[in-house]
């Protein structure tokens, strides 16, 4: 199935969604990746106030390249979605309803996704500087100090995107949910 969302959303409007549908997505999501989830997880650890709202948020796994003039922001492809495996189920306890990169998630994460009913979005490798065109604006929001790997809200347009997990942890990479009881 296609569908057209509009972010921010709740898990009850993810919850039709199954592996293989295809998504353009229209909202604020979130750029983020290592050094940013390990400053999340830490934070979240001390009991400290994040600087931005965790529920229902979309995380990109991204470090966008700095802008050319004119343009909110350089290319901004999906980084490996496995380096930020250790700090996923933190962060979907949290409220995170989807985050979006490429490559399989581990088993603990799937696990996570289940219980959450949270969805993995996978966005296409390679086609950085087309993605960028679906960034309409870009804004730091925390970490400013960590240059391209700095939290970045970012407003898209139409971003092309694959249902890579689904809230029932059917999966793009090995097929129907397995490890289900």
């Amino acid at each position: 199935m296609k569908y057209e969302l509009t972010a921010p959303f709740t898990k009850q409007k993810l919850a039709g969604l199954k592996a293989g549908d295809t998504v353009l997505l229209t909202g604020t999501i979130y750029a983020a990746r290592d050094a940013a989830h390990k400053r999340l997880q830490e934070m979240i650890e001390r009991g400290e106030t994040l600087p931005f709202d965790l529920e229902g948020a979309i995380i990109y796994y991204a470090g966008p390249t700095p802008a050319r003039p004119g343009y909110p922001i350089g290319s901004a492809g999906p980084t490996t979605s496995g380096r930020m495996d250790p700090y996923t189920p933190l962060l979907l306890e949290q409220g995170v309803v989807a985050t979006v990169g490429k490559g399989p998630r581990s088993e603990a994460v799937i696990d996570a996704m289940t219980r959450k009913g949270s969805v993995y979005l996978a966005a296409i490798g390679g086609a950085a500087a087309l993605i960028a065109q679906c960034v309409k604006a870009s804004e730091i929001v925390a970490f400013e100090e960590l240059g391209t790997e700095a939290i970045r809200a970012l407003e898209v347009e139409k971003l092309p995107l694959i249902v890579a997990i689904d809230g029932q942890g059917d999966s793009v990479y090995d097929g129907p949910n397995l490890h289900k009881t």
